[in-house]
């Protein structure tokens, strides 16, 4: 890597910083298992100024996302499950699910209206309840593909609850089994943000025997070391957390619910951990957490077209099990190589790798911008060897 290259990372983020569109960040780079860069900049607290640490702990949000496909992965790879299987093999509330189907401009009208949170006061538009055209299935879960409370005319006639303050997966993952689907299974790429992968966390407990959150700790967290990794984060780290004047507080509101979707609690060594683990197909500190197939079926693209068909994805990417890839980078003009994948949160964390560079990206922040994808082409150009 480029000294010079990567020191301009510094002056980039600063920027931000001083123009007030982000708080503060923290950046961690990794290339050929060692690291390469390493930065705290601005502050964690914008209501006295305190200085950005490189432990402060940061909402993953959906950045969350990806620890629930290495946990799918492992039980894929062990046989436990397959992409294949119907949901309703594992959870018997999914059998007969029905798809809502109203004229597309009556769709649009919905998801306007849930953007503006206006949905409950709406009438809903005329619609019918038809039969899927095939078994829901891990697949569509784990590829945003399954049309399950993605915003569409289904989630409006829906009008679910989010996981109320003593739910848990157990509870409240067999009320989203009612339904209905926004549309047919594997027919289009749409975003479960806080739903769909939740699913696959439930049947992950159900064929380990284990409670969600123990099995992400005891065989990802553990054997990476990320010890400052929570849902619910410990009174004593609280302070190690980044304050807004404006903060809203957390969507999940039970302590016992652990989500597949959001919700995680981290910081930029713990998730470089994690990334690191990936960039070696599968291993890392003497751990194999995943056969190097896996982790190639995770960064493949499963979905053909349909995710480059979508804002949210875009020309020349790709989407795997729970992560988006660049296929093509001039095409997808993401800063990052051929073969990178990750994701992001809606609190603005962006982690990625990029296994043929060898290379990862942890960028830890809480306000989006379009500061990652810089940062993303400011490293692709630091590659020196």
């Amino acid at each position: 890597m480029s000294a010079e290259g990567l020191a301009r990372v510094d002056d980039v983020v600063e920027e931000y910083v001083d123009a007030g569109r982000i708080q503060g960040a923290v950046v961690g780079i990794t290339r050929r298992n060692k690291v390469v860069y390493m930065a705290a900049h601005g502050t964690v607290d914008d209501t006295t100024g305190r200085p950005m640490r490189k432990d402060t702990m940061f909402h993953m949000a959906s950045s969350t996302k990806p620890v629930l496909g290495v946990a799918a992965m492992m039980m894929i790879e062990e046989g436990l499950m397959s992409p294949q299987d119907p949901v309703e093999k594992y959870i018997p509330e999914f059998k007969g699910i029905q798809v809502a189907v109203a004229e597309e401009s009556a769709v649009k009208d919905i998801v306007k209206s849930k953007s503006k949170e206006a949905s409950k006061e709406q009438k809903l538009p005329d619609h019918q309840l038809v039969d899927v055209d095939r078994t829901l299935t891990i697949h569509d879960l784990l590829t945003h593909t399954a049309g399950l409370h993605t915003g569409g005319i289904g989630s409006a006639v829906a009008n679910l609850d989010r996981p109320g303050p003593s739910d848990t997966l157990a509870s409240w993952i067999p009320k989203v089994a009612a339904g209905p689907l926004d549309f047919q299974p594997g027919s289009r790429w749409s975003y479960s943000g806080t739903v769909g992968l939740d699913v696959v966390a439930r049947i992950v407990e159900i064929v380990s025997g284990t409670p969600f959150n123990e099995f992400v700790q005891t065989r990802i967290f553990d054997p990476l070391d990320m010890k400052d990794t929570h849902w619910n984060v410990p009174k004593d780290k609280l302070e190690r957390m980044p304050v807004f004047s404006n903060d809203k507080g957390p969507w999940i509101k039970s302590p016992d619910y652990f989500s597949g979707s959001i919700g995680l609690v981290s910081t930029a060594r713990d998730y470089m951990h994690f990334e690191q683990m990936l960039v070696n197909k599968g291993t890392l500190f003497g751990h194999r957490l995943l056969k190097p197939e896996s982790v190639a079926m995770m960064s493949s693209n499963q979905v053909g077209n349909l995710f480059n068909e979508t804002e949210k994805g875009g020309s020349g990417r790709g989407f795997g099990y729970t992560v988006g890839i660049t296929v093509d980078p001039e095409q997808a003009k993401d800063g990052r190589t051929a073969g990178a994948f990750g994701w992001m949160g809606a609190a603005g964390t962006v982690t990625w790798t990029a296994p043929e560079e060898e290379l990862s990206v942890v960028y830890m922040v809480q306000g989006p911008t379009d500061l990652p994808w810089k940062i993303a082409e400011l490293v692709s150009d630091a590659i020196v060897d």
